[in-house]
This record gives structure tokens, sequence and C-alpha cells, in this order.
């Protein structure tokens, strides 16, 4: 009988757990692969595991699938993630709340920036400051004001203590000179939802997770966390504009467990790659926050280390550590 090639190789490299990296990879993947997610289904970073879990799955011939590890603030699916074999079929789909994470909490079982490695960078989602109607402002020099006449008394919601919209709730505190009241939930949608019923007046939210939201007129958007306009919401300023040097984004984008051969790292850096520049692909990430930002695994570890390091400092400055 003759063995295709592919086959072969698979065989091959199951055969001689000793062969170069080079000729592992060659046969990579030859068995189902894992790609742990620490958020809930959904979500925004859930939503771009699943479209490059599909188009892996497609390019390369095995399943990739979506195992969601949720609890903790991201932190044991993280967990699970670091602690995995570094063999290549188990990944991770981070985000900025990991970065968030390293100076969040001082007793965590892993370290995020030495057990992770970086893979590919998959996009940064840009968050957009909303009200409850029942605010009576339209514009963020008036929301500022507002605040500052009333101390205390708004409830800002948010996906958790240390999620990304937390933070950048802090970071405007801190620069704008006011103080809210944080409600945190376990996950934007429930804060959302209590941002329609009034239960809370702001919250700061990813565009996938709040567009819809926006353009039924059920919250009131009035400024977007980026430097720049997004294309999903053109008509909102950036924060930056009223509070200059503000800018704030959350980022997703694959890991594996430190020790993961170079070779299979630079591998699915270039299948993602390829995946990220399929217009259709591209579509899709505009309609859950963000074009896609394909890059390299250095460049990839300078955003995460870039992060770390900024959201550091608004934790000192505010003293939001989580224990």
């Amino acid at each position: 009988m003759t063995l295709p090639r592919r086959r072969f190789l698979q065989l091959a490299a199951a055969a001689l757990p000793g062969l170069p990296d080079a000729a592992l990879a060659q046969t990579y993947p030859s068995r189902t692969v894992r790609i742990i997610v620490a958020t809930a289904a959904g979500g925004t970073t859930d939503l771009a595991a699943r479209l490059i879990a599909q188009s892996l799955s497609d390019k390369l011939g095995q399943a990739f699938v979506v195992e969601n590890r949720t609890g903790g603030s991201n932190n044991i699916g993280t967990e699970a993630a670091a602690h995995a074999p570094p063999d290549g079929y188990a990944l991770f789909m981070a985000n900025s709340v990991n970065a968030i994470n390293t100076s969040m909490y001082s007793n965590l079982s892993f370290n995020f920036s030495t057990d992770l490695i970086p893979v590919a960078v998959a996009m940064k989602s840009v968050l957009v400051l909303q009200l409850h109607p029942s605010v009576p402002v339209k514009t963020l020099p008036e929301f500022i004001a507002y605040a500052k006449a009333n101390p205390g008394k708004i409830n800002m919601g948010s996906g958790g203590k240390g999620s990304t919209g937390a933070m950048c709730g802090e970071l405007f505190q801190l620069m704008a000179g006011v103080k809210f009241q944080h409600v945190p939930y376990r996950g934007e949608s429930l804060a959302m939802a209590d941002l329609i019923g009034g239960q809370v007046q702001m919250v700061v939210a990813t565009v996938g997770s709040s567009i819809q939201y926006i353009k039924a007129g059920q919250v009131r958007a009035i400024a977007v966390t980026s430097a720049q306009r997004t294309d999903a919401l053109p008509e909102l300023p950036p924060i930056g504009d009223t509070l200059p040097g503000y800018e704030a984004t959350s980022w997703s984008g694959l890991m594996a467990p430190k020790g993961t051969p170079a070779e299979i790292v630079g591998k699915l850096n270039r299948e993602v790659n390829a995946s990220l520049a399929d217009p259709k692909i591209i579509e899709r990430f505009i309609a859950i926050g963000g074009p896609p930002t394909p890059d390299t695994p250095a460049a990839f570890g300078h955003i995460i280390a870039a992060d770390t390091e900024k959201w550091a400092k608004v934790v000192k400055a505010t003293g939001a550590k989580a224990n």
C-alpha cells in the first residue's frame, strides 16, 4: 500500500520524536489543535478566535477548535494555556486584560510575560464611552462638567474589575479629575444590559459589544478611546481631543506556551497573517470592532510589553489592585 506523502510525514514525525523542529513543523498539525479562550463565548476575543480557527482549519486540513475556559478575570484560561505542553496543539487567544492582570494580581501561578510567547496579533479594538439617555449631556466636555458637578453619583458599569473597559474608565477619571462609582459585572454584555436599563449611567465597552445598541438609540455614545476616529462610528471624536494624551485600545492575539518550537510559531504566524489578509475575514473583523492587524511575533511582543507597562502605571496611580 502506498501512503500519501502528507500521511507518511505525519506517521514519521510521530514515530521519531527526536526529529528536528523543521521536520515537525512540516507535518504540523497532525491532529486537532485547541485554542483556549479565557473569555465567554460571543465576546470580541472569542469571535476573533473563532474566525482564525475556522480559517486555519480550512488552510491546514486539521481542526482548530475554540475552548472557552472562563473565570478569574481571564486568569483560569490563561493558567491552563501557560501550563499546556509546548507542542503547538494548545494555543491561547490573549487579550489586553492579560497585560492588565500582570499588575492587578500578585499571586498568580503563572507569569504571563514569560510563560506564553507571542504568535500573531489579530486585531486592535476601539472602545466607546457611552451613557444612558437620561444623562443630560451630548458631548464629552459637557459630560466632564456634569461629572465634576455630581461627584460619585455616576455609576460606571464594566465587564469586570481589571477589564479593559474598567481600566479605560479608571484612566479617564484620572485624566479628567472626576470620580465614578464602579459597578463591575461578569462580562461586558451584562454591563451593557444594565446601561440600557438605567441601572448604571456610563460604560466604556468595545465597539463589537455595543454598536447595535448605539445604532438603535438605546445608549448615547459620545467618544472613542482611540487616537483617531473609527470607521465603525466616524461621527464620534476621540477622548484625546478633549483630554490630550488619552489613548487606549483592546487587542487580541494568538500565543503559545513557552518552548513551542520556533518553526511551528513561524508557520502559525504566516498562516494567520494570510487569513487576516482575506477580504472576507477583514470584513468580519471590522464588524466585531476593528480591522485585523497582521504582524510578526516580535511586533506583537512589543504591543504586549508596552500595554503591560502602561496599565501598570494606571493600576499604581489608582490603587486598582485585585488582591
